[in-house]
């Protein structure tokens, strides 16, 4: 356990920190969650609406850090690709 005032503040910082980036990622991950099992259903227009709140999602996640830009960029490619398939197999 820390002895000193800066590593007791230290601790608690990084305690807050965790809690708040581990929220951001399961919201993401929720988010993907969500989409995959809406794209299963095959319903092309909810699919695409969910799309649509998983790339806010993942916007979101770019701006607080959870993910990299190139990795959201490609995350979004690669599902959108598979949101207009949908309904179409």
């Amino acid at each position: 356990m820390a002895n000193h005032f800066s590593a007791l503040k230290r601790a608690r910082q990084t305690e807050k920190r965790t809690a708040t980036n581990r929220a951001n990622s399961s919201h993401l991950r929720t988010a993907l969650r969500d989409l995959r099992e809406t794209m299963a259903k095959g319903d092309k227009a909810a699919a695409e609406k969910t799309y649509r709140e998983t790339v806010s999602a993942l916007d979101k996640a770019i701006q607080k850090g959870v993910l990299h830009k190139n990795t959201a960029a490609r995350y979004k490619s690669r599902l959108s690709a598979r949101v207009r398939a949908v309904g179409g197999k």
